[in-house]
């Protein structure tokens, strides 16, 4: 019984061309710092969105928290979900 090489050849190339592209990734991830003010910035959101318009200047500034608790069972093991983000988007005339 001959065995069918052209369909294992092309799920060999997408496989490859994943596995090319994702350590062409990770090639150029840099290693980060961590800032303890933005950390200190993020802790002090509060839960919920929140968006705000300065009328001095031409930007949207915005905030988001979302922090939930998940457990397994009544007193079952659990992990806690804190996800923030800051967002700033400015307009200027050139």
């Amino acid at each position: 019984m001959a065995l069918p090489l052209a369909p294992i050849a092309v799920v060999a190339a997408k496989y490859g061309a994943l596995a090319l592209a994702g350590y062409a990734l990770a090639r150029q991830v840099q290693v980060g710092r961590t800032d303890q003010r933005s950390e200190d910035a993020l802790d002090a959101l509060n839960e919920g969105v929140a968006a705000h318009r300065p009328r001095d200047r031409d930007q949207l500034n915005a905030t988001a928290r979302f922090r939930r608790v998940i457990r397994l069972g009544m007193n079952g093991p659990g992990v806690e979900i804190d996800a923030s983000a800051l967002g700033r988007i400015r307009l200027r005339r050139v």
